[in-house]
């Protein structure tokens, strides 16, 4: 659904900078005021040398040309005052819009952050990308030519038209009348190129994500030999995009000579009717000099206005874009309540979770507790929401039904829901198979969890990670930067730096969701073994791995989208043949 004026909506921001702003409109105003009284001195100039007033012939033959050169000092001193105003108006102006393109963006970013995940699974990386630069920029643009555009043109139209009148009525009121006409028509012309515009957003869209997802899978591009299809469909993608692009360009092109042809003929208007006043004696030629350059403004002016007429349709279009985004409403708000002192445990009572698209249940009635300092194991076929469970943990994703509740019996328990998020997502962390690593240094990753921690506190926790020999092999330690993504390192490695860095936080509860499947058998065990040794830290290990599940104090089995059973691996290896089948252990 289109958004209502969203342009406009983005110039509300410079409410937020109003003596700037008043000043830049100020100096807009002032030059074009200039530019009517040096339009206005020209014909009175002309006026003087006609009538032979300019430069007079004294009794004694000599030449007395002061009134000339009074008219040359003074008009050559209002262009350059003009000049000056107009040099600062244009330096302000680009200040005052760049800083409202800095704020729009600062704005999408926080909104970006503050979504939650359902949306991100809904809008791909692309179309993010494309709201906070090409959109954005185009704003930017358009804001740019708003000063000439918006403030500018209105003025130099009342004064032009205002000076026309004072020569005579009907000298001003036809070129007002094709000028309005002229405008019109721009206007008309705009919505079709808003639509166009929509539609080169949307395929800009798409070569934003297939870039992203080009450069992000490069290695498995590479693993398939996929390289050739990859920059074929790159290249269809590029090519609807340069269609539809061609097709706005075309259409604004074709359109643009009519407005200017229409407010050119008060060019005529003025020609032609002038000459018959000059002739009548109601004007001088000074005023019909000044008149013709009026107009010649006027036409100038309309062209300014056709060439930007495509920056500010695009820019509509992107505004409503951006503002489709600004305007969505974060799904996950955050509580008031404080977390429970002490350590954590987790409860879930009857939770039902639905897919992101509103579909089916993934969870349904799904009930469990662990306590405080607990370790346990959550195994479950793949596809049965083990990852969406442990994205419940800290507000990721809401539940649909039931409650989660995090404390213990002693400190009581609370709806995660109530909790304050910031708080909450500091005491709970939750570490995913994927690992991501920023293109920082090793401290600079690490200390995300920590940001005042010390660099004794950093080995500490790369101690505990069992990550000791990542540190070893980097040439520069700490301050080794580690590449997009962590490009130079190893699967198991990065793996270990992400726990590592969940372990620097000191999480009462910490998900470990196949956050050690890329490590050894002998790794995994050390880096469990010195989690279970931090005092009150409670552990949810998913995993299908034995040798993790042997490390837990119990495991619950996830079937069915709930806790179809639960007990030491023992037990369920006795008494369960689903439990049995996903570990690959034939009872006999």
């Amino acid at each position: 659904m289109p958004h209502r004026h969203p342009l406009l909506r983005c110039l509300a921001i410079y409410r937020e900078m109003p003596w700037r702003f008043a000043l830049t409109a100020l100096l807009f105003i002032a030059v074009n005021l200039g530019l009517a009284w040096q339009q206005w001195l020209v014909g009175h100039a002309v006026n003087d040398v006609s009538a032979g007033h300019a430069v007079v012939r004294q009794a004694d033959g000599s030449l007395d040309a002061s009134l000339g050169w009074y008219w040359f000092a003074l008009i050559v001193g209002v262009a350059l005052g003009r000049g000056v105003l107009q040099y600062a108006a244009g330096v302000l102006s680009l200040v005052l819009s760049q800083e409202l393109l800095t704020r729009l963006r600062e704005r999408i970013l926080g909104q970006v952050q503050g979504l939650h995940l359902g949306y991100h699974w809904q809008h791909g990386m692309g179309e993010m990308i494309t709201r906070t630069t090409r959109d954005a920029d185009k704003v930017r643009d358009a804001l740019i030519s708003f000063w000439r555009q918006l403030v500018e043109t209105p003025l130099v139209v009342l004064a032009a038209v205002g000076l026309l009148c004072w020569y005579h009525p009907l000298l001003g009121l036809v070129p007002l009348l094709l000028t309005a006409l002229g405008l019109a028509i721009f206007v008309v012309q705009t919505e079709r190129l808003v639509s166009l515009d929509r539609a080169v957003g949307a395929a800009y869209d798409r070569v934003a994500q297939d870039l992203s997802e080009g450069i992000g899978g490069v290695r498995v591009i590479k693993s398939f030999a996929l390289e050739a299809s990859r920059i074929q469909g790159f290249a269809s993608q590029v090519g609807l995009f340069a269609d539809h692009a061609r097709s706005a360009l075309a259409y604004a092109a074709s359109r643009i000579p009519l407005p200017q042809a229409v407010v050119a003929l008060g060019h005529v208007w003025i020609l032609v009717y002038g000459a018959h006043l000059v002739a009548d004696g109601r004007i001088g030629i000074g005023e019909l000099v000044t008149s013709l350059l009026i107009a010649t403004t006027l036409v100038f002016r309309i062209e300014g206005i056709g060439r930007v007429m495509q920056t500010f349709a695009d820019a509509r279009s992107s505004a409503e874009r951006i503002w489709q985004l600004l305007d969505e409403q974060p799904a996950i708000r955050s509580g008031q309540a404080p977390l429970p002192d002490g350590p954590l445990g987790l409860r879930l009572e009857e939770v039902g979770v639905s897919a992101a698209d509103g579909g089916r249940e993934i969870l349904r009635a799904c009930s469990l507790r662990i306590e405080p300092g607990e370790t346990v194991a959550l195994v479950g076929a793949t596809g049965t929401g083990k990852s969406l469970l442990a994205s419940l943990l800290p507000r990721l994703v809401d539940v649909s039904a039931g409650r989660l509740l995090l404390g213990s019996d002693a400190a009581g328990w609370q709806d995660v829901r109530q909790l304050d998020l910031a708080q909450l997502r500091r005491r709970v962390h939750v570490v995913p198979q994927e690992s991501f690593l920023f293109s920082d240094t090793l401290a600079a990753n690490l200390r995300l969890a920590a940001p005042g921690a010390s660099d004794a506190e950093l080995l500490q926790a790369l101690h505990r990670a069992a990550a000791d020999d990542v540190l070893e092999r980097l040439p520069r330690g700490l301050d080794t930067p580690l590449g997009d993504r962590g490009v130079t390192l190893s699967g198991g490695q990065r793996q270990r730096l992400n726990l590592a860095r969940a372990l620097l936080g000191q999480p009462d509860i910490l998900c470990l969701d196949d956050a050690t499947s890329a490590l050894d058998a002998i790794s995994e065990r050390r880096v469990l073994g010195n989690i279970r040794a931090l005092r009150g830290t409670t552990l949810l290990v998913i995993s299908s791995r034995l040798s993790t599940i042997l490390l837990a104090d119990r495991v619950l089995l996830l079937d069915q989208g709930a806790i179809a059973d639960a007990g030491t691996h023992a037990e369920l290896l006795q008494r369960n043949p689903i439990y049995r089948d996903l570990l690959g252990i034939d009872h006999g």
